[in-house]
C-alpha cells in the first residue's frame, strides 16, 4: 500500500511524514534532507533570533526545491502583555531570579562544570531588579520579530509548536503559506480551528519536548472526531517507525508528525554525544519535567531535571527558566556530559539503535508503514 493522503496533495509532498520543528536539531541540513526524501522538513525556529532564522530560510532553499516549513513557538502566557509585576516575591518570578541563579551557580559548581559566557554573565550580572521587564529571548517583541520574518520570507509551511497562529493567519494565508498548529487537548484544536488552520497536529504525553498530558493512542481519535471533517489531522508523540505511523493512520490521523527519530541522524543539529545518548536510552529513560524552558516537556533523565525534584524547587514559568537553565545547557554541551544535557527525545527512543543519513530513516519510515498497512489487510 503507498503511504499517501490528501496533505500530500495540498502540501506538495511525496509521503505524509513531518520533521517535528525541535529546537535545534531541526537545522537547515535535517529539514532539506527529509523533504528531498519525500517528507516535509520543518525547521526547528524556535530560539532562532530574527537573522538567523532569515539565515535558515534561505540556507534550506539552496539544499532543496520542495516544500519545507518553519516551527516556531507562540505561547499565550508570554505573547500577551505581561502584567504588573505583584511585589509578593512568590509570584514574582522577576524577583526570584536570584535566589534561581545562586541554585544554577551551585549545580555548575558541584557537577564541576566548565565556565562559559553565559555563566560567567550569570555571575556578574546577578539578578535583575524586580518589574524590570522580561528577558528578551522569549518575549512577546522576540515572537512578533520571528512572525514579520516567516511573513516576509513567504515560507511553504508554518507550524506553530505551541499557541495559536491566529493573529498572523491572513499575512500567512496571503503569501500562499499553509498553517498548522501542535495541539495536545481537543478543546485546543477546537479554538485553532476556528482561526482558519490548515491543519492540526495532534501531539500526545509520549512525545519529546513540550506534549499534552493526554495520551498519543487517546488524543489522536478524539481530536479526528473533534475537528477531522474541517481540516486534516497529523498523529504525533513517539511515533518512532512505521508501525507507529500506520498506528497514527488506523486511529484516523492523515499523517505523521517525529521527532525522535530523526535526532539520531547524521543532519541533526545537536552534539554527537547526545545522538549517542538516544541510542543507548531504553523506554523508561524518558522523564517530563520543567527545569528547561518553564513549561512540561519531555526529555531524556538527567541530573539538572533530577536537582530540581531532589531540592523540591519549582521551575520558574516561561520565559524565565530559560535564563536559569541556559548556564547548565551551555556547560554541559561544552563538558560533552550526556549526565546533564542529553536532551529532549520521546517515549519511542528504544526503538532507536543507530545514527544514520535522514534519507535512510525516511526510507525506512516509509516502507515500514505500508509494511504495517498492508497486514491490516490480511485481517478484513
Amino acid at each position: 500500500m503507498a503511504l499517501k493522503s490528501r496533505i500530500c496533495e495540498i502540501l506538495g509532498i511525496e509521503h505524509p511524514i513531518f520533521l517535528a520543528g525541535m529546537g535545534g536539531a531541526s537545522v537547515p541540513a535535517l529539514a532539506a534532507a527529509v523533504s528531498n526524501a519525500g517528507g516535509l522538513g520543518v525547521l526547528g525556529a524556535a530560539a532562532c533570533s530574527p537573522d538567523q532564522l532569515r539565515s535558515w530560510i534561505r540556507e534550506t532553499r539552496e539544499m532543496t526545491d520542495k516544500p519545507f516549513g518553519v516551527d516556531t513557538l507562540l505561547p499565550a502566557s508570554v505573547r500577551r502583555d505581561p502584567a504588573p509585576q505583584s511585589e509578593d516575591s512568590t509570584r514574582n518570578p522577576a524577583a526570584l531570579l536570584g535566589e534561581y541563579q545562586e541554585f544554577t551557580c551551585d549545580f555548575i559548581r558541584r557537577e564541576h562544570l566548565p565556565e562559559t559566557d553565559l555563566a560567567s554573565e550569570m555571575r556578574a550580572a546577578g539578578a535583575p531588579e524586580a518589574g524590570k521587564g522580561t528577558p528578551q529571548l522569549f518575549s512577546k517583541k522576540f515572537f512578533e520579530a520571528q512572525m514579520e520574518v516567516v511573513i516576509e520570507e513567504k515560507v511553504p509551511v508554518y507550524a506553530a509548536g505551541l499557541g495559536n497562529p491566529g493573529p498572523w493567519m491572513d499575512r500567512l494565508h496571503a503569501n500562499g503559506t499553509k498553517v498548522m498548529a501542535v495541539i495536545g487537548k481537543v478543546k485546543h484544536a477546537q479554538q485553532v480551528v476556528e482561526t482558519g488552520v490548515d491543519m492540526i497536529v495532534a501531539q500526545g504525553h509520549d512525545g519529546g519536548g513540550h506534549n499534552s498530558p493526554v495520551g498519543t493512542i487517546s488524543l489522536i481519535p478524539q481530536v479526528v472526531d473533534a475537528v477531522g471533517s474541517r481540516v486534516p489531522v497529523i498523529g504525533a508523540g513517539g511515533i518512532s517507525d512505521g508501525r507507529g505511523i500506520a498506528a497514527a493512520l488506523m486511529l484516523g490521523a492523515e499523517g505523521a508528525w517525529i521527532g525522535t527519530a530523526f535526532l539520531a541522524t547524521e543532519e541533526a543539529g545537536i552534539e554527537r554525544f547526545q545522538k549517542e545518548a538516544i541510542i543507548e536510552s531504553g523506554d523508561a529513560d524518558t522523564v517530563v519535567s520543567r527545569s528547561l524552558t518553564g513549561k512540561p516537556a519531555r526529555m531524556i533523565r538527567n541530573k539538572w531535571a533530577d536537582a530540581w525534584i531532589e531540592a523540591g524547587k519549582e521551575p520558574l514559568p516561561m520565559p524565565y527558566q530559560s535564563m536559569i537553565s541556559g548556564p547548565v545547557m551551555a556547560s554541559g554541551i561544552k563538558a560533552q556530559r550526556k549526565d546533564v544535557i542529553p536532551g529532549f527525545a520521546g517515549q519511542g527512543i528504544g526503538l532507536i539503535h543507530s545514527i544514520r543519513p535522514a534519507a535512510e530513516v525516511m526510507r525506512e519510515l516509509v516502507e515500514g508503514a505500508e509494511t504495517a498497512l498492508a497486514r491490516t489487510k490480511s485481517y478484513e
